[in-house]
């Protein structure tokens, strides 16, 4: 391009600007919708056995709902980790504020069972495979604001596609 015509510079100059603004308006979208919305995850480990694959399942995570207090007990949940704060882990809601939640303390080496009662604005949370989750039984109710969004479907592998079941 030459400066020796200035109008087909300004025409071009406008047309990048033009679309470096479509481009950003596209990706400021796909934010919203992510962090907002809903978005996808990969859930992998032995803590939701058999819920979810050790491998790993994609799934399609709600975050509306965790936002306007629509979760309850039996939800599968995404998680900020209480532990590791830049971590997320999945796990399975059982008793929001009041509830009273009976546990297994040690489930490798007893049955011994405890009963709390979860404090205001906090959840309890286990994994439905209590041989091998770090829950709620290690380090208590967490904060209600650590709720990052509830799973709603699992998308791969295509064998395991469909609704994420609520359990009571």
């Amino acid at each position: 391009m030459s400066l020796k015509n200035p109008q087909l510079w300004i025409a071009s100059s406008k047309e990048a600007w033009k679309l470096t603004f479509t481009v950003a308006k596209f990706f400021c979208a796909i934010h919203v919708v992510d962090k907002y919305i809903c978005s996808i995850a990969w859930v992998h480990g032995p803590s939701m056995l058999p819920t979810f694959n050790l491998t790993g399942n994609l799934v399609l995570v709600d975050r509306i709902s965790t936002r306007f207090g629509s979760v309850g007990s039996g939800d599968v949940v995404i998680v900020r980790s209480p532990v590791k704060p830049t971590g997320m882990i999945t796990k399975r809601l059982l008793g929001l504020e009041g509830e009273s939640v009976n546990y297994v303390l040690d489930p490798k080496n007893s049955d011994e069972r405890a009963k709390t009662v979860v404090p205001k604005e906090h959840v309890w949370i286990e994994g439905d495979n209590i041989y091998a989750s770090r829950d709620s039984r290690l380090y208590g109710a967490i904060p209600y604001g650590l709720l990052q969004g509830k799973v709603v479907w699992k998308l791969w592998p295509p064998e395991d596609f469909g609704s994420v079941a609520r359990r009571r």
